[in-house]
């Protein structure tokens, strides 16, 4: 599929989808979060890819934010409905089957910053810069990101974050938990594949069932996040790559996943 604000390469059974609009800091709009959501819908149903990883077309930014010249002209249902779709694409990009990783090679301001949360992984350039600055527009974020910031470093720091508008350099990024690594500047895209080409060697189906048991359970008590792990502990026995990996380490071989 042919992309305006998109550029897609596949390698084997990894995806680098780069947002391009480097004249605006790959800023999203409606249109670029349609695209997005076409790419995504069309990864999902692409079985031969296991890994998606996103970045920023250009030097300076991974997504510098919402396109403000669009916003400045809604009505409140504008923002409502503009607000609903970059939710809904982010969802999708959370509950993908596939693992997701943000390569923040730039800026990563609003909706830059909830798209980055949204992936299972972000590796960041040292030099890069991330925060969500809605409050100095009067507003606050609408992608997710009140949410998703204050699952992931706190209430209290979510807050502090989310009314102070600042900006969060790699470090801290890290520190916080919102990063996994700081990465060389010039070096995230080429981190984050190294990063996936180990993913992809791994039992991919036991790897969904990681993922699933993790975001199932982050959504519910202890009692019941236990029996999902459980489910899904007892269902990967009927694989054959749980055979194999079981008979490789029995007989002291290295194993070879199929991902069946």
């Amino acid at each position: 599929m042919e992309y305006k604000f998109l550029k897609v390469e596949k390698r084997e059974k990894i995806a680098v989808v780069k947002v391009s609009r480097p004249d605006v800091l790959n800023a999203l709009n409606t249109e670029v979060l349609k695209e997005l959501e076409k790419c995504i819908d069309e990864m999902d149903k692409n079985k031969s890819i296991r890994v998606l990883i996103f970045t920023g077309d250009g030097e300076k930014a991974f997504v510098a934010g919402a396109d403000i010249s669009e916003m400045s002209k809604f009505s409140p249902k504008d923002a409502e409905e503009f607000s609903e779709l970059g939710q809904r694409v982010f969802n999708k990009i959370e509950r993908i089957n596939k693992i997701t990783i943000a390569a923040v090679n730039g800026y990563a301001f609003g909706g830059g910053m909830e798209f980055m949360m949204a992936c299972d992984f972000a590796l960041i350039d040292e030099k890069a810069l991330i925060g969500q600055p809605e409050i100095n527009l009067g507003l606050i974020p609408g992608f997710g990101g009140s949410q998703r910031l204050s699952r992931i470093v706190g209430e209290k720091r979510a807050l502090e974050i989310i009314i102070t508008g600042r900006r969060i350099n790699a470090d801290e990024a890290v520190s916080l938990g919102l990063a996994l690594k700081k990465t060389e500047n010039g070096k995230v895209l080429d981190e984050a594949i190294k990063m996936a080409e180990e993913i992809v060697a791994k039992p991919f189906i036991a790897v969904l069932k990681a993922k699933k048991s993790i975001k199932e359970g982050l959504e519910c008590d202890l009692i019941r996040g236990l029996e999902i792990e459980a489910r899904n502990f007892s269902l990967l026995f009927d694989t054959e790559d749980a055979k194999e990996g079981l008979s490789a380490f029995i007989n002291k071989r290295m194993p070879q996943f199929k991902g069946r």
